[in-house]
């Protein structure tokens, strides 16, 4: 039997992607493995967001065929920039773009196959994303949480952004195909699950008429033995009261809404081809509406034209918002985006001034949101263990992978999924340390 393994770059969307595939092979006899130095065939799936992504998906391609491995690329990277990147590394045996991954068992068996040495392109000229439901996901990431992609593709064209044309229109799936991977996840031990897309906001428009996450959102939170629902990549255009009121209203909905602003000048935002209505009001909105939300947000730094008097309106900004979480990115340039050609493009030390400048003040504001929680006691989820018997929990205002932990002692037995109280006596910038009540 044929040993596959497989490396996953770049977001959770590309992960359900990787998992999807590897359901495919499993499906089809493939043996899955997580040793590459085990396996005959090795998939990189790869992301090309923006240029550091990049980066790092071709140095791990590099590394594998410089040690003689047969290596499939699938994913972002293959989509944009097709043929030139089998002239780049023309060791590669076979490439698949974001939307051809049902046709991986046919590539991998062309690969294979001793007789066959042709090189195998699979890269539609239009990718279009429709989820393949027939196929059980291998998750190599089971855990307490699991991810579910609600839709992918995208119907913005932000001035930054390449993803359209490497994912194709926004396309959701079915309530019932959703709500059906869900109660598998949860009879499977999965107790948080966190909804994902190019944009949560938007599920539903395209199959059902009108935004529709509120309406998924309260079916799921009928799932009995689930514990957590999260929502991820918010729209802020599309942060209706209807789905406000959903996410205060349902139980299992976390207090948590991960909504990527990008930029508080309205100026900036235009140039952008974002929505640019004042977010002070929106962010209110939440708070009052929601009481103990915890708000995740992420900002673009030197997008061109963007002036001194424009970055300080962003600083300020998030000085007064007081985010619970946030990412900060410096402009990457990429082709075949309209930022590309822009003029005024800023300089890389500018760019890298503001991008630190902005983190040490979110340093200082996440460090004292998170001493305001020492004496409280709240609720934690067991992720695992430290060799030396300490838990790693993840509070309800935490997202997998990208947010802290709270690391805490217990003198009882606790399992992963569990959701434990902790009562919290110390914290650090971005973790909280306490002890299970």
């Amino acid at each position: 039997m044929k040993k596959i393994a497989l490396i996953n770059h770049g977001c959770a969307k590309n992960l359900v992607d990787s998992e999807l595939m590897l359901g495919l092979l499993a499906q089809n006899g493939y043996e899955i493995t997580l040793d590459e130095n085990d396996a005959d065939l090795i998939i990189v799936n790869t992301c090309s967001f923006i240029h550091d992504a990049e980066k790092e998906s071709v140095q791990s391609i590099l590394q594998l065929v410089e040690s003689g491995k047969k290596v499939i690329v699938t994913g972002c990277l293959p989509q944009k920039h097709k043929e030139e990147l089998k002239e780049a590394i023309p060791e590669v045996c076979a490439l698949v773009g974001t939307t051809d991954f049902k046709d991986i068992v046919e590539v991998v068996e062309k690969v294979l196959n001793e007789q066959n040495d042709e090189y195998i392109s699979k890269i539609s000229e239009k990718p279009e994303y429709i989820y393949p439901e027939s196929i059980n996901r291998q998750q190599i990431t089971m855990g307490s949480s699991s991810y579910i992609k609600i839709a992918d593709g995208c119907n913005y064209h932000c001035g930054y952004c390449i993803i359209p044309q490497l994912r194709g229109a926004y396309h959701s799936r079915t309530m019932e195909n959703i709500i059906k991977e869900a109660k598998e996840l949860v009879a499977k031990g999965v107790t948080e699950i966190d909804l994902i897309a190019q944009d949560t906001t938007s599920y539903g428009i395209d199959i059902y008429g009108k935004p529709s996450l509120a309406k998924l959102i309260k079916e799921l939170n009928n799932i009995e033995g689930l514990g957590w629902i999260r929502i991820m990549y918010a729209y802020p255009s599309q942060m209706t009261d209807e789905l406000i009121d959903a996410i205060a209203k349902c139980d299992k909905v976390a207090k948590y809404i991960d909504i990527p602003l990008q930029h508080y000048s309205k100026k900036v935002l235009e140039a952008m081809r974002r929505p640019s209505f004042d977010y002070k009001e929106l962010i209110s909105k939440l708070r009052d509406k929601i009481p103990g939300v915890s708000i995740r947000t992420a900002f673009i730094v030197g997008y061109p034209g963007e002036t001194e008097e424009d970055f300080n309106e962003l600083y300020e900004f998030v000085k007064w918002a007081r985010f619970d979480k946030m990412g900060v990115f410096e402009y990457s340039r990429e082709k075949n985006t309209t930022s590309y050609s822009m003029a005024n493009q800023v300089p890389k030390k500018i760019k890298h001034e503001r991008f630190k400048s902005l983190m040490e003040l979110q340093q200082q504001i996440s460090y004292e949101i998170n001493q305001s929680y020492i004496g409280k006691t709240i609720p934690c989820m067991v992720e695992s263990f430290t060799d030396d018997g300490v838990i790693i929990m993840r509070s309800e205002h935490d997202a997998p992978e990208i947010d802290g932990l709270v690391y805490a002692k217990a003198d009882k037995p606790v399992v992963p999924g569990d959701i434990e109280q902790v009562l919290i006596n110390n914290t650090d910038e971005y973790d909280l340390f306490g002890t299970i009540v």
